[in-house]
């Protein structure tokens, strides 16, 4: 419970000390609890503790010099009196704030300096809004933008720059689309594509110089067509390539 032998510390480095604490009558009423729950302590789970016992008390919070403290506070404080929290030095803040103030009040943050704020306004938008995150510099930011879009509008993330994003968008992208991506220069994006891509077009991929990429073709690909890879560089594309060209046979 304690961080060390002198007991809780606050976030300079000073022991907790009650007897200075603007919070005697909560800790009197049970409510403020040092080392468990408390306002005054430098770890983020025991501030937490105290503002979900008294989320009342938060107003008087969201300009102190602690950031976790403010970001606590903005977690349980009205939305009308977080607003001062767009304008927070401390990017955990805004982010709070993006996700809790209405839309129109925190457009801007679709521009702020940090990708995490950025990125948690994205989870909240929808349509062109939305869209627009698809050209943001920071890739966390896209690949929520990817997570969340429709996947009509995927196909604007076909030729992302960051693989995790293609990767991403193969997944959820219309098959339609997903020709575009059978030459990606990521073979982990060309394994999405052949795990969705219609069996009937998994020929366009025959070719593909990874073997996770033909090992994958030689799981789907319709019968006909899986004789093609039984003579596979790869010997564990051919082992299985045979086996399904044998099996297909017996039957």
């Amino acid at each position: 419970m304690h961080d060390g032998d002198d007991g809780p510390l606050t976030f300079d480095g000073k022991p907790v000390d009650c007897a200075t604490c603007p919070e005697q009558a909560r800790a009197a009423a049970g409510r403020c609890r040092v080392g468990e729950a408390c306002v005054a302590d430098r770890l983020s789970r025991r501030i937490g503790r105290f503002f979900a016992d008294n989320p009342e008390a938060a107003g008087a919070y969201l300009d102190h010099g602690y950031f976790a403290v403010r970001a606590a506070a903005a977690q349980v404080i009205t939305p009308f009196r977080l607003l001062a929290a767009v304008n927070d030095p401390e990017p955990e803040v805004r982010a709070i704030a993006a996700l809790r103030l209405p839309l129109a009040r925190v457009e801007q943050l679709s521009r702020d300096t940090d990708p995490r704020v950025r990125a948690a306004l994205t989870d909240r938008l929808e349509g062109e809004a939305l869209a627009a995150m698809f050209a943001d510099p920071d890739s966390t930011v896209r690949l929520v933008a990817a997570r969340r879009a429709p996947p009509a509008l995927l196909v604007r993330l076909i030729a992302d720059a960051d693989p995790s994003v293609r990767r991403l968008v193969a997944r959820r992208i219309d098959t339609n689309h997903l020709p575009a991506m059978i030459a990606d220069a990521e073979p982990l994006v060309r394994i999405e594509v052949a795990n969705r891509l219609p069996p009937a077009r998994l020929v366009l991929m025959l070719a593909d110089p990874d073997f996770r990429v033909r090992h994958t073709l030689a799981e789907r690909l319709p019968s006909g067509d899986v004789g093609r890879l039984a003579d596979d560089e790869d010997e564990l594309v051919r082992e299985l390539a045979r086996r399904r060209v044998a099996a297909a046979e017996e039957n």
